[in-house]
């Protein structure tokens, strides 16, 4: 679809970032028809490198949910070439991000549009298309948002604190730029009115990094707090460690206690109904519920095609259970 239809009520949207979300966003897209589900992807990570705008998140799912990611890297395209890169490198040019030439390409695409004023979710719309993909994935905004990482070495937007320094620095506090005064896109904003919509999923994505921009949008935290539809969150936690990235180091460094009992805490019963946990964390069950947050057991871990369907299907099987 390159523009949202006045009829398309999706009955179920999951708010996504970085894989762990996009691996739960393919997981969906196998147990819901293309009518039924609204992926909202992180913009925080949206920067700007080699006079190009980049959204890492919103392409890591378009490149899932099409099937031409890089299984082996987990971001970028599959089949991927590196010639610019190699050449901008020896040209003495920065070289710590690493664009591949058909990753560029999509890159250049975007960035030219978004110059002649369109906006990203039209723009991500139509990527959408031109990649055979007919799920809806929007951007909770056209505005600005960015990750601002306060570490112990300075200031730093979010791809230089996660690619550049590698996640080295300590994080000491994090803003989200912009979003403030962002304003949600109303297609957004009528998905989480409709009376007909299933379950709002929060995929296992980092909290702090790739959720909490998406939240931070005024607008959005109001409707989702507010959202009559089952509201459920995928922790990405497993004991202390997360799936991938730095959520745990980022939940001890600002002095959280790293589990599964964070993620629910973090979000509050205002924000979810309920959190699905791994079985190496059924002893966190009582705890969480006393926040007033329903709890399911599971196997959280999304190695293979069929445990991301079975996880999803278990997501919107846990809602159904809330809304009953």
């Amino acid at each position: 679809m390159t523009a949202i239809s006045k009829d398309f009520c999706p009955s179920h949207i999951v708010l996504c970032g970085g894989i762990g979300g996009a691996k739960l966003a393919l997981g969906l897209k196998s147990c819901l028809g293309s009518e039924q589900l609204m992926v909202v992807g992180n913009v925080g990570d949206d920067f700007e490198h080699w006079g190009f705008k980049i959204s890492p998140d919103l392409d890591t799912l378009v490149y899932t949910l099409s099937g031409v990611s890089n299984q082996e890297f987990g971001w970028g395209r599959n089949g991927e070439t590196w010639t610019v890169l190699e050449e901008v490198s020896r040209l003495g040019g920065d070289d710590w991000f690493r664009l591949g030439d058909r990753d560029l390409a999509v890159h250049i695409e975007r960035s030219t549009r978004l110059d002649q004023g369109e906006t990203l979710s039209k723009v991500t719309q139509d990527l959408c298309k031109a990649f055979g993909l007919d799920y809806c994935i929007l951007p909770p905004t056209d505005d600005r948002v960015r990750t601002i990482v306060e570490t112990n070495i300075g200031t730093m937007e979010f791809q230089e604190y996660f690619v550049r320094n590698q996640c080295d620095p300590v994080v000491t506090d994090l803003r989200y730029e912009g979003a403030e005064k962002s304003r949600l896109l109303p297609d957004i904003s009528s998905a989480l009115l409709n009376p007909d919509l299933q379950s709002v999923i929060i995929s296992p994505s980092n909290p702090f990094l790739s959720i909490a921009p998406i939240l931070a949008i005024p607008d959005f935290q109001k409707q989702l707090a507010n959202c009559r539809a089952p509201r459920v969150a995928v922790s990405p936690m497993v004991g202390a460690r997360a799936f991938k990235g730095p959520t745990a180091k980022i939940m001890g460094e600002l002095g959280y206690e790293i589990s599964s009992f964070t993620v629910a805490s973090y979000y509050s019963s205002n924000l979810i109904d309920g959190i699905i946990i791994d079985t190496d964390d059924a002893d966190l069950v009582p705890r969480i519920e006393k926040l007033g947050i329903r709890t399911y057991v599971t196997d959280t871990l999304m190695n293979s095609f069929d445990e991301k369907k079975r996880l999803a299907a278990e997501a919107i099987q846990f809602a159904e259970s809330l809304g009953e």
